[in-house]
């Protein structure tokens, strides 16, 4: 079985090893875009270098050697330097930034395509909240790492070997002198970076569940007020914001140190300069042109290392959130297609599980070599006591989780042998779990139908006692039921899930107490409904009014995984057993009038 992403998760990787798979899995697709951003990129790195070579004419020839005809000429090459500087920057993060959206975009893309194949168990072992982070949190700022790590490597990098080829042709002794400022502040900022990863990965871990606490709390604010817990939950948040402030706050000292070890090397820098240069102007061993024009070229470096420090942070930041998505990709669903497996068609939908045992957990068995058979077109019926089991038969005949043993087969085809597409397209279910969208009734109904008519759509609503409601609801069809369907009554909601699954016309009905929030009156219609959608098709169901199984052609009682008792109501009532002591529980012996109704679980 699945089991928490948290536990699962992968050593962490090395940079190469994740730069080299968003290169092969996100960046090679846009190479071409790259190349044009990196060809502006040089425009801009030779723009900044040639405003600080601009600093020699401008002082030799200018001021020192008043050479008027020298003025306008460089006068005018500064604006247009920084022209072609200020377009070229433009033009490159424009193309960089279309390359990171559409990153995010395909890898959002592609990680819901595969969430999509994953099992029902992987969902409920990882809270929701947690996989949205990875959506949100997590491909930003992976965007963030590829966008601005190619743009700051690229032009900040070349920004900088431009301008040290001109502090090398101003002066190459000081020079090479001032030129271990690079080497010497490469460790630190590599050992921030480190640091700097793994306290972006603890935070993004703590904002998946502050993004899944906000859910759960918002999605169940009426048992929060109904229970007068409002003060814990504001309790229970506050604690989780106090721990990412916490992260953020040491994220935020480790990416800073970057900034006192930057400012002490480079002012330690600028005193050799102007000791060592200074000295040779006043020896006149250079001019003064030349010297300003490598302090300027020297100051100009010195902003692209800075930001080439701190780029290495926000690539580490990334880079964590780069392996929080590859273990969710690396993930394979424990329900896997066969790559010989067929397609289900033209079937009768007889169904049969035969000697079945199934585990959610290691210690507890669900169902214990349990065998059931729903001939095709019957209608069969599963009863018992919370718990039994019940719910887990209907979870494995679409193959929501795959058995332990035995087999689950349909017109003889093991399901584990089917397309998983056609196995769905032949069942229709029905829970008392509803599940609507935030989306119209119309489109709610139509879930599943892709080109649905209207009038089909209509049609399945009044078999479903579903169309008077409708018809008052504000704007008819096209009212938005909010999310889970909110804004419409229990009842309103199951009617919906019994349109949606007329609509779908399935040769196979799975019916988990799809009766169970109905008024009596809405009920009776959806009843006569049901009995004629079931005509000619398999039906399952899952039963605790029994009132709604008398005429069942066959039912099961189960218990504890096992099948203790089977035949039809009157068969059962005979016998005395089981299922005579769930009627007596709901039904007087003089009247039948229901007096109790077991809840569900199983």
């Amino acid at each position: 079985m699945s089991k928490l992403l948290e536990s699962t998760a992968g050593a962490p990787k090395s940079t190469a090893y994740l730069m080299g798979r968003l290169w092969r899995e996100s960046i090679r697709a846009y190479l071409g875009w790259i190349v044009l951003a990196v060809v502006f990129m040089v425009i801009v790195a030779a723009a900044t270098a040639f405003s600080a070579y601009l600093m020699k004419p401008i002082v030799d020839d200018v001021f020192v050697a008043k050479n008027e005809e020298l003025l306008w000429q460089v006068a005018l090459a500064v604006p247009a330097t920084f022209l072609a500087m200020g377009f070229a920057n433009y033009v490159q993060i424009m193309l960089m930034n279309f390359v990171g959206l559409k990153i995010i975009a395909d890898t959002q893309n592609q990680l819901f395509s595969h969430l999509a194949k994953m099992d029902i168990s992987f969902f409920h072992n990882n809270p929701t909240g947690n996989l949205i982070s990875r959506f949100t949190i997590d491909i930003h700022m992976m965007k963030v790492a590829v966008s601005n790590g190619i743009t700051g490597f690229g032009k900040e990098l070349l920004s900088l070997v431009f301008l040290v080829g001109v502090m090398f042709q101003m002066n190459w002794k000081l020079a090479a002198i001032t030129f271990f400022v690079f080497p010497v502040a490469v460790y630190p900022i590599v050992r921030i970076g480190r640091r700097l990863r793994k306290v972006s990965a603890n935070t993004q871990e703590e904002i998946g569940i502050f993004t899944t606490v906000l859910t759960q709390t918002f999605q169940g604010i009426r048992v929060v007020k109904a229970y007068g817990m409002g003060l814990y939950e504001c309790s229970r948040i506050e604690d989780i914001i106090e721990r990412i402030r916490v992260l953020n706050m040491k994220a935020a000292r480790t990416r800073e140190l970057s900034r006192p070890i930057m400012e002490t090397l480079a002012g330690f820098a600028v005193f050799i300069v102007i000791i060592y240069g200074g000295s040779q102007v006043i020896a006149e061993e250079t001019t003064p042109g030349a010297f300003f024009a490598f302090i300027a070229a020297f100051l100009r470096a010195y902003d692209p290392m800075k930001r080439l420090a701190n780029l290495n942070a926000s690539i580490q930041q990334g880079l964590a959130s780069a392996q929080r998505l590859f273990d969710v990709l690396d993930r394979q669903s424990d329900i896997r297609e066969k790559e010989d497996a067929k397609p289900l068609e033209n079937i009768s939908g007889c169904i049969v599980l035969d000697d079945v045992s199934f585990s959610y957990t290691e210690e507890i068995r669900a169902l214990d070599h349990l065998s059931i058979e729903v001939p095709a077109g019957d209608t069969v019926a599963l009863v018992g006591t919370s718990g039994g089991g019940k719910s887990t038969i209907l979870n494995l005949i679409p193959r929501f989780y795959d058995i332990d043993e035995g087999s689950v087969k349909i017109d003889g085809v093991d399901v584990r042998d089917a397309k998983l597409d056609s196995l769905f397209a032949n069942i229709a279910l029905v829970s008392q779990e509803v599940t609507l969208f935030d989306d119209t009734v119309r489109a709610n109904i139509a879930y599943g139908r892709g080109g649905a008519t209207d009038d089909e759509i209509i049609d399945a609503a009044k078999h479903a006692a579903a169309h008077d409601f409708i018809m008052g609801l504000p704007d008819g069809y096209d009212t938005l039921v909010g999310e889970q369907g909110i804004r419409l009554s229990g009842g309103q909601r199951q009617r919906l899930a019994i349109a949606r699954a007329m609509l779908k016309n399935a040769p196979i009905l799975l019916l988990d107490e799809a009766t169970s929030a109905l008024d009596t009156e809405s009920e009776r219609h959806v009843q006569a409904a049901l009995g004629e959608l079931m005509a000619g098709r398999t039906t399952l169901v899952i039963a605790h009014r029994l009132s709604t199984v008398v005429d069942a052609d066959n039912i099961y009682v189960i218990d504890r995984g096992r099948v203790i008792e089977q035949g039809s109501h009157d068969q059962l009532l005979a016998k005395s057993g089981a299922y005579k002591n769930l009627y007596e529980l709901q039904f007087s012996n003089e009247d039948g009038a229901e007096i109790a109704q077991i809840p569900e679980a199983g």
